[in-house]
Parts: C-alpha cells; structure tokens; sequence
C-alpha cells in the first residue's frame, strides 16, 4: 500500500474533501479518486459511503482507520527518530501549553533552548487541561506545559515554579486601594472564572472553599487574559495570576490584592507520558526547563533576601 495514500484516505476520513486532500498530496481529484478505489480493492471492503456531498466512513473503514492512525503514527516517530540521529540539533520538539503559559514562560522557556540548540524546532499546541492531556495520550505532543498535576496514572508530572494568585477587582471596587484582602471579604460578589474543564476553576473553587463559602459565577470563560478585562470592566473579581507584562497605555487594569486568609498559589509543572521513550531533543527540553525553573527559583530567593 502507497503510504501518501494511507495520509489521504485518512485526511478524508477525517473530513477533508476528496479535492483538498489531492491538494494536500499534489494529485489531481480523479487521480486521488482513482486511488482510493484501489486501496478499496486492496482490503477487499467499502471505506467510504456518500451522504450528501461528503464522504463518510462506512463501519470497515471506521474498523480499518484505527489501524491506519497506529501505523502512520509509528512511521512518523520513526521518520522523525531517524532524522534526529542523522541531525541531533535540529530535531523537532512537539509541545503542548496552556494558554496563560504562552505569554511568559513559554517564551522563556524556548529562546534559553535555542540559544543552546539554535537548529530545535517547535511544533507547539494550545488549550484547555483536558485538551491538552488528550494531545499527550495520543502521541500528538511529547510533553506538556501545565498548571497542576494531571493526576493520570500513564503520565509523570514534575512542578516547574509555584505561581503567586491574586485577588483581581476593578479599578473603582471598595477594595481596590488596599493591598491586600482576605477571600472571604468577596463571598458574596460574582466571580469571573474560567470554565470546568480549565484548571484555574477548580484551584479558585478549592481555594475559596477554604475561605468558607462557595464562589458564585458571574462570568466563564476560556482564557485568562478575557478574565482580566471583565474584571478591569466592573463585572466581578476573580483569582488571577499577575500579568507578566505591563497593561498598554489607556487600557483599564484590574487591581491586585495579596490574598491573607487563605494560601493563594497554583503550581506550573511539565509532563510526558510515563512509557514512552522520548526523544533526544524532548528529554533535553524536560533538563532545560528543570534547570530553568530552578535558576528562576534561586533568583526570587536572592530578590527576597535582599529586600
């Protein structure tokens, strides 16, 4: 079986047109066509079946897919296995992050590599916790910047720093001249939270707990950054991180109060899946980030010392 075909019955498989699947592969439509029918001929079963204007699988293709995905995915790690022997510095390095990493660490965290490795390429995802680890089960990133341990028994996890949070109210709040607050002074406002599936939720859920009521959500979203500016707006408080760059000039701000009652913190950490023989390049990504959290660390408590 022709392996570019095996990528185009799979790129169809996974609802791509017949026609932009013959792009993807520099064939002509009928050219493609004429080989799917082959691959047909060569399990001896229907993969496809016409509903409406699109290809769908029939259940042996569906049976036959699952197949397909395990030995592209093996051929692949083996191209690339390969291609890291040949060129060990400029090997690719799957990653995946949560969204509030990409602003700060992240970016730190790859131009320290680069400057060791200057050929290390990124193949690079975001997303939610529960998207994130799905992309580190199923082979598609080698590791995975998080906050908190994912807590699944085919995974390690080791924590990188332990990230400061803020109680987040705006500018004009009761609160806002003051630095610091204790949580229970905000049982009964809206809280602005991400949504269940975002690890922040369940860290300001716990930790509010803790400070003896239950948050009320007055807003859910999906990133950090559109939590800050509904706060700076009026609509609630929330428990943020600080941001690690300066808010542009003209735009409103949250104020951010050190939390007293209760111990305000979520950590960040890194993960790979437990079995899986990573890669040259992954595993000096895991040494690095270690050793860069650590320098982090060390700095912080020099920065206290002397203060």
């Amino acid at each position: 079986m022709d392996v570019q075909v095996l990528r185009s019955f799979r790129a169809v498989a996974e609802g791509a047109t017949v026609t932009q699947a013959a792009a993807e592969a520099h064939l002509t439509q009928p050219a493609l066509s004429r080989a799917l029918r082959r691959l047909e001929r060569e399990v001896g079963a229907e993969l496809f079946q016409q509903v409406g204007r699109v290809l769908r699988l029939t259940p042996a293709g569906q049976v036959f897919k699952e197949h397909v995905d395990d030995v592209l995915d093996r051929l692949d790690h083996g191209l690339r296995a390969v291609r890291e022997t040949v060129s060990p510095e400029s090997g690719l390095i799957p990653l995946a992050f949560l969204h509030s990493l990409g602003t700060w660490l992240l970016p730190s965290l790859i131009t320290g590599y680069r400057e060791r490795f200057p050929l290390a390429r990124f193949e690079l995802r975001q997303g939610s916790e529960a998207v994130l680890l799905r992309t580190l089960l199923d082979g598609t990133a080698d590791l995975l910047l998080t906050a908190e341990d994912p807590g699944h028994a085919l995974v390690t996890w080791r924590r990188l720093l332990v990230e400061p949070l803020w109680l987040a109210v705006p500018p004009g709040h009761r609160l806002a001249q003051r630095r610091r607050a204790r949580l229970a002074e905000v049982a009964d406002e809206p809280f602005i939270m991400l949504r269940h599936e975002q690890g922040l939720r369940a860290v300001t859920e716990a930790l509010c707990r803790r400070s003896g009521f239950t948050p009320r959500a007055g807003f859910e979203g999906d990133e950090v950054a559109t939590l800050r500016g509904l706060v700076a707006a009026g609509l609630g408080v929330s428990l943020l991180p600080r941001p690690h760059s300066a808010t542009p000039a003209g735009r409103r701000a949250p104020r951010y109060l050190q939390v007293t009652d209760v111990e305000t913190t979520r950590d960040i950490g890194i993960a790979w899946l437990t079995s899986r023989a990573l890669p040259a390049n992954s595993r000096r990504f895991i040494d690095h980030a270690l050793d860069h959290a650590a320098a982090v660390a060390e700095q912080e408590h020099v920065s206290a010392q002397e203060q």
